[in-house]
């Protein structure tokens, strides 16, 4: 019989809450988190929402801001998401052997800023005379070795192991979308084969900068919805027309099962299934058949030892463009035959915008609430059905559903795939 994983600890930093239950709450209620972009002057860009982290500082999680001031937004979320999940575990003074607690997370793409250099060129085109000390200052920062260490993507996952002394496995995945779901999925198997009794595993992105939002309006991914920001993200949706970016970070706590049990923690629910896989189609486009799609909800649910009967909600990649949810609901059905249509499907990127690499983790926070609370987030801006998009979407309004087993999807640009399956720990 294989090892069994659990959840004992959940944090997050997002658009919509900056711990999991403000999160839970404000997401059973319809509300979005989606607002007008303010971290950086968007006047020049077609789309000019975002949603963003608001209202939280790394001083919130009880670190002192000036140690933290090279590090990037993805990097503080991190840190904040995880002492959330370390806390709630309550794992101060249980770990016996650093050796046994390891650390694997999902990141992304880090930018350099170079915000001063473009608003100093822009007074000289003016007409304003450029104060060269000013200048040369700005030179200093973008080439300050102490900030040029911290845009590398693993540099978060270094830090989160010297914060909790997790000297175990220490990995980082870079799979764009799918990159929080395999760090759950693979830290799950890291606990299964023994090398770690416990693993802090998530995701953690910020691309709401200017050379990322410029990347995704050129593959023209982006809702344009500007005039109402909160409607935007209509997953779908007849209407639907790209996705809107959000940020922030989810960290789990893993545990093998019997290690949780004699301690007494409390357990959110088990990693029971896992799968992964590619398209190996083309790096920004979904298989039209959705070839990988359907490879890795099958491989997660024959990893969990279920038949499609068995799940009672599935949280959708649903990231609200067109042809990515016309994809996953055909995928969908050819997983889940008949039952595709009796299986509540719900997007709550609707509501917390896309999180890249901390989308999976985030949506996997929310299934676990599911799984405890008996209720189905719906997905909000459901207003006209498209015909290639007829399942139960859970439109606008939360419902009250029991749930033993949640499918999770998240599919990422490069083709990568990852579905989870988590279950009530009986």
């Amino acid at each position: 019989m294989r090892p069994r994983v659990v959840v004992t600890g959940l944090g997050c930093i997002t658009s919509l809450g900056n711990t999991p239950e403000q999160l839970w709450h404000r997401l059973l209620r319809g509300e979005s988190g989606i607002g007008r972009t303010s971290l950086f002057d968007t006047i020049n860009f077609p789309t000019r929402i975002a949603a963003e982290v608001r209202d939280w500082t790394i001083a919130d999680a009880g670190e002192p801001a000036d140690r933290w001031g090279h590090h990037p937004r993805q990097t503080l979320f991190a840190v904040g998401a995880a002492k959330q999940a370390f806390a709630d575990a309550a794992l101060a003074g249980v770990v016996r052997d650093p050796t046994r607690l390891g650390v694997y997370l999902g990141t992304g793409d880090v930018f350099q800023d170079f915000g001063q250099f473009v608003r100093m060129m822009d007074r000289s085109l003016r007409g304003s005379e450029i104060d060269l000390a000013e200048f040369a200052r700005a030179g200093m920062e973008l080439l300050d070795p102490a900030a040029e260490k911290e845009r590398e993507p693993h540099m978060a996952a270094s830090h989160l192991a010297c914060l909790f002394d997790a000297q175990g496995p220490n990995v980082s995945s870079f799979t764009a979308c799918a990159a929080s779901g395999q760090a759950i999925g693979e830290s799950a198997e890291i606990i299964r084969r023994g090398d770690a009794d416990i693993m802090i595993a998530g995701g953690t992105h910020s691309l709401i900068h200017t050379f990322g939002v410029t990347g995704l309006s050129l593959l023209t991914a982006l809702s344009q919805h500007n005039v109402e920001p909160e409607r935007a993200s209509r997953p779908f949706d007849r209407d639907r027309d790209g996705f809107v970016l959000g940020e922030g970070a989810g960290i789990l706590v893993l545990e093998r099962l019997e290690h949780a049990l004699a301690r007494g923690a409390k357990i959110y629910g088990e990693i029971n299934g896992y799968g992964a896989s590619a398209d190996a189609f083309r790096i920004t486009d979904i298989h039209p058949e959705g070839r990988g799609a359907v490879a890795c909800m099958k491989r997660a649910l024959d990893d969990a030892r279920l038949n499609p009967a068995d799940i009672d909600y599935i949280n959708a990649h649903g990231t609200s463009t067109p042809i990515n949810d016309k994809v996953e609901t055909a995928a969908v059905k050819h997983v889940f035959g008949s039952e595709a249509y009796r299986t509540p499907i719900s997007s709550t990127k609707s509501m917390t915008g896309h999180l890249l690499a901390a989308a999976g983790v985030t949506e996997l926070i929310i299934c676990l609430m599911a799984l405890r609370d008996g209720a189905l987030p719906p997905t909000i801006n459901y207003e006209t059905p498209d015909r290639d998009c007829d399942l139960d979407y859970v439109p606008n309004e939360a419902r009250d559903a029991r749930c033993r087993h949640i499918l999770s999807n998240s599919f990422g640009f490069g083709g990568q795939n990852v579905a989870l399956v988590v279950s009530r720990a009986a």
